[in-house]
């Protein structure tokens, strides 16, 4: 089965050191949302964490050579399932970041760990168990 995403908006950060995992990352950035979805960012508030679901569009195609990697943090090989390499079947990515702001379209962040041009495919609310 094939699937298909369109791209709501992308990433914009001057960061030039991006940290290899959002957990890890002060780094600060901006999300662009095309103009039609303004409406929906209605209640994203700043200080709140959202999560981004975003297409790594800048890795190498997959094929089975990159089923076990081994991470730069780690001692040993492991199953890509096993890991956030960016090198995976489906090149999507998801980061959790702090809002700090947002004008019209535009979402600021902190914590992004994607580089400038990202495509970002969805946005959805960090819920606490049993607060949904």
């Amino acid at each position: 089965m094939k699937i298909e995403f369109e791209t709501i908006g992308f990433i914009r950060t001057k960061e030039k050191n991006i940290p290899r995992h959002w957990s890890i990352s002060d780094a600060e950035g901006e999300i662009i949302i095309d103009g039609k979805y303004t409406e929906g960012l209605r209640d994203i508030k700043k200080g709140q964490q959202i999560i981004v679901i975003f297409h790594f569009h800048k890795s190498p195609k997959f094929n089975s050579s990159y089923l076990i990697q081994k991470p730069p943090h780690k001692e040993k090989e492991t199953g890509v399932f096993s890991t956030c390499s960016p090198v995976r079947p489906n090149a999507i990515g998801f980061s959790i970041v702090e809002v700090t702001g947002i004008q019209g379209n535009i979402i600021s962040v902190r914590g992004i760990d994607m580089i400038d041009g990202t495509p970002v495919l969805d946005i959805k609310p960090v819920v606490e168990r049993d607060k949904y």
